[in-house]
């Protein structure tokens, strides 16, 4: 287990709602200045259960847990993290939920849709809310029964994507695209959501989806074999857990066959995909720690709209472009430039 202590005050609730979230200002503002105003203190314990090791879900438990301990230098309340990874095993992430309800943690987030649809489970029949961070289509998975009022006892943030705009870069890159492939976990709903939402656009545009679906990380060298060997044009990474965890083998793949990678999220273009306008997850993180704040201020996560978060700023990178023969500043779509990684 991993714990880290943090110093909240009533008055940290002012600072976190300071920082306040569309469509949850005033309530959270009278809360803040309530808690403010009462001078008393709580101890506050929060488990986050990560679905399983990859650089997005990485990069959100480290934001939620920085942005948490920004929040606890105000001084006041002790809040106990728990945190703890699932890593990808039903039953583990089963038993870390039983677990965080026998504990009565106070609140848990649990990050990636696998991971929010058993903890969703595991607090039924209990009054433990549930924040919960980048699940992709909160409806489709049954966590919320609409985004702007999510109902039961849970709301969060979803990192669902305008796959338009993804489309946007690849013709920009490429007018004559013809094929594109599209690697991704079938039993995933987060990523089936978003490659069905793709479909209208592409046959819009008269460009045909060839598909190579996994199961396992192990799977995804193949996949990207695959889908070179076919001779598309490009390929696209939904939000997959599975992909995720071996990208940098699909990018090295796409890489060596000369096809350009476009991503769902910047963490995978840094991991070697070529360029996305998808989530910044570092953000995404933060968003969900400020919800959860909230949530133990005293806000309702049934009326707190789920928060979605992309800004549209694309993300390319560099190295990959370089070693592809492409110009980054072809994605520079609005003429403010783009996000640079290597």
């Amino acid at each position: 287990m991993k714990k880290m202590k943090c110093k909240l005050t009533a008055l940290f609730a002012a600072a976190a709602m300071a920082l306040s979230l569309a469509g949850c200002g005033s309530a959270a503002s009278s809360t803040a200045s309530a808690a403010s105003g009462s001078g008393q203190s709580a101890d506050y314990t929060v488990g986050i259960l990560q679905y399983t090791s990859h650089s997005s879900l990485d990069e959100i438990a480290a934001a939620i847990q920085s942005e948490l301990e920004q929040q606890a230098q105000a001084a006041g309340v002790t809040i106990n993290v728990e945190l703890k990874n699932g890593q990808g095993d039903a039953a583990t992430i089963k038993d870390i939920c039983t677990m965080f309800v026998s504990d009565k943690v106070d609140l848990i987030i649990p990050i990636a849709t696998p991971a929010a649809t058993v903890a969703a489970a595991a607090v039924q029949g209990t009054d433990i809310p549930l924040v919960y961070s980048a699940v992709t289509d909160p409806v489709t998975a049954q966590l919320a029964k609409s985004m702007e009022a999510p109902g039961e006892n849970m709301t969060g943030t979803s990192d669902y994507i305008d796959t338009a705009k993804i489309l946007d870069l690849v013709l920009a890159n490429n007018p004559d695209t013809k094929t594109i492939g599209l690697v991704y976990n079938l039993g995933e709903s987060n990523s089936a959501a978003t490659i069905e939402a793709l479909r209208p656009v592409l046959e819009e545009k008269g460009i045909q989806a060839v598909e190579s679906t996994v199961t396992t990380p192990g799977e995804v060298q193949m996949a990207a074999q695959n889908l070179v060997s076919k001779g598309v044009d490009a390929i696209f990474v939904p939000i997959d857990n599975t992909v995720a965890s071996a990208m940098s083998v699909l990018a090295d793949e796409a890489i060596k066959g000369g096809v350009p990678v476009y991503t769902a999220a910047d963490s995978l273009v840094r991991d070697g995909g070529l360029a996305t306008t998808g989530v910044n997850y570092t953000k995404l993180g933060e968003l969900t720690a400020q919800m959860a704040v909230q949530v133990l201020q005293g806000e309702d996560p049934a009326t707190m709209p789920v928060q979605v978060l992309n800004d549209g700023i694309v993300t390319v990178n560099t190295t990959t472009a370089a070693a592809l023969g492409i110009d980054p500043n072809v994605f520079d779509l609005s003429g403010e430039g783009y996000v640079s990684v290597e």
